[in-house]
């Protein structure tokens, strides 16, 4: 007899193709059965994702910050809005192999927020028209012993990257270059920029950039990294495609594999959701 966990998967990857009904008689399993199971599926992926999530953050931490311990790691994690304890900042940190080095002290990482702005998407990453919702974000790449940012813009209509630039500062010129490539590329009068509550985004040059540009500003909830799940799964797809798949020694050689993933991104990776067309494609047969 097949496990019923493995019954319930099977019907998970046929119904796209079967009726829901005859796959659960089929299975000899309850209806209520399967959706319990679903959910507990998506309860895990969450977790998984706010995991994965909350290790990247801890490694670039300890990168800027290698004296950190795990007492002061929990105190950093939680100004960047990460509810958690000592303890598992503890277990992460082994597993991660990190401990702190002895050295001179420095400034406390991390600064407080100056501007907060409402959270205009509240999880709606649907856009009717293109340049209408964009997320920018930043994630930590490891090249050799030392360690870039890259910084990218996505426009919701479509997954399109519209902006990205790479630097060895986490700074706010890292978010403006990036901006700048966005508003070279399309017009952004009236669009929302969402994003999460990192410093860069909070800042008040940050502010009055976007109050010029005609740009709304919207937030995501602080230590809610579902609330910008689109660009964190494009930096997933990123990695995993990609930069855990290549060899590259210096930022000349990262920057030509990140551009040759992007555009492979935007014109040829076909998505689910784009009715199995790549951004580009998918932008421009609409417009058509």
């Amino acid at each position: 007899m097949i496990p019923k966990s493995r019954r319930f998967e099977i019907i998970n990857e046929l119904r796209g193709s079967y009726p829901i009904t005859w796959l659960i008689e089929i299975a000899q399993v309850s209806r209520s059965g399967y959706y319990k199971w679903l959910k507990s599926i998506s309860i895990r992926e969450d977790r998984q994702t706010k995991q994965r999530i909350l290790k990247s953050h801890i490694m670039a931490i300890h990168y800027t910050y290698p004296f950190y311990g795990y007492p002061r790691m929990e105190v950093a994690l939680k100004e960047e809005g990460f509810h958690i304890n000592h303890k598992k900042v503890y277990r992460l940190m082994k597993e991660l192999n990190i401990q702190a080095e002895i050295r001179k002290k420095r400034p406390f990482f991390g600064k407080k927020p100056s501007v907060i702005y409402s959270n205009l998407l509240n999880r709606n990453f649907k856009a009717l028209k293109p340049d209408q919702k964009y997320v920018p974000d930043i994630t930590y790449i490891q090249v050799g012993d030392s360690f870039y940012y890259l910084s990218a813009i996505l426009d919701l209509y479509n997954n399109e990257i519209l902006g990205w630039k790479i630097s060895k500062r986490n700074d706010l010129d890292l978010v403006l270059n990036t901006l700048d490539q966005l508003i070279q590329k399309r017009n952004v009068y009236g669009a929302i920029l969402h994003s999460d509550q990192g410093f860069q985004y909070t800042s008040k040059q940050y502010k009055k950039r976007l109050k010029n540009l005609g740009i709304q500003g919207s937030h995501s909830r602080k230590g809610n990294c579902l609330d910008n799940a689109c660009i964190e799964s494009f930096f997933s797809h990123l990695k995993t495609e990609k930069l855990y798949r290549s060899q590259f020694k210096t930022e000349e050689e990262l920057i030509q594999v990140i551009e040759e993933y992007i555009y492979l991104y935007n014109f040829k990776r076909f998505q689910k959701k784009l009715n199995q067309c790549a951004p580009v494609e998918y932008r421009i047969t609409l417009a058509a």
